[in-house]
């Protein structure tokens, strides 16, 4: 049977694998490599461990495919709830991936600078250092930029959450919370810079309030039923 218990499971799966590979790339792979305001040290680190830097790179590219196919299967799993925000929250992944993929760029750009390619020569040591470690600035502003969508699309998720019935309604609410922390990150970050340091640190532990959702669909899944069986739409006017 095409059961909803079977379809959020598959759901919570893609879930935790989007999650793992995005935290390697956007979380781990920085605290390796990044040492703040010394750009020789960075650029060090990344020419010493090149294939574990491409992994990062490609961690991040796994991980946006993944986020395509995991909106996808939870618009197959809640879209009956209210198609509008299914609608809605599917949208707003849609148009985060594509900034993603141009932000992946700026990840890749020290590669390049730092490769000793002969079109390279007329920069010194120093300029290549230094622009690498633009590139890696630019990309931590176009994270910022793309965390917006991804606080963004929580906002309809736990609204079809709260309303399925099948899912606990507090994992809904949940969801906004992570909400609000991924939009509190993003515009501090652009906006008041300054202060990023400290709102981050607040909202990172707030965004944690985004993991039940994970578990509970892959561990829990949902009231088994067809999904053909499902509540129809119930669109708010």
């Amino acid at each position: 049977m095409n059961s909803i218990k079977r379809t959020a499971r598959v759901a919570g799966l893609l879930y935790l694998l989007m999650g793992l590979t995005a935290a390697f790339s956007i979380v781990y792979i920085p605290s390796v490599f990044i040492v703040a305001g010394d750009a020789t040290a960075t650029a060090n680190r990344i020419k010493a461990a090149e294939s574990l830097y491409r992994i990062g790179i490609a961690s991040d590219f796994i991980a946006q495919i993944i986020f395509i196919f995991l909106v996808l299967t939870l618009y197959h799993l809640l879209k009956g709830v209210n198609k509008r925000h299914a609608l809605l929250m599917v949208t707003l992944v849609i148009v985060s991936v594509p900034m993603s993929f141009v932000n992946m760029l700026n990840q890749t750009a020290p590669l390049i600078v730092l490769s000793g390619a002969d079109f390279l020569s007329v920069f010194d040591q120093h300029q290549l250092q230094a622009l690498a470690m633009t590139f890696l600035r630019l990309r931590s502003h176009g994270i910022a930029a793309v965390s917006t969508f991804w606080g963004l699309w929580l906002f309809p998720f736990g609204i079809l959450v709260i309303r399925s019935g099948f899912i606990p309604r507090v994992i809904g609410f949940l969801l906004f919370v992570a909400g609000f922390a991924y939009l509190a990150s993003a515009f501090t970050s652009l906006l008041l810079p300054r202060y990023a340091h400290i709102v981050n640190r607040y909202a990172l532990i707030l965004e944690v309030a985004e993991l039940p959702i994970i578990f509970w669909l892959l561990i829990c899944g949902a009231k088994d039923q067809s999904l053909d069986d499902h509540a129809p739409d119930r669109a708010i006017a």
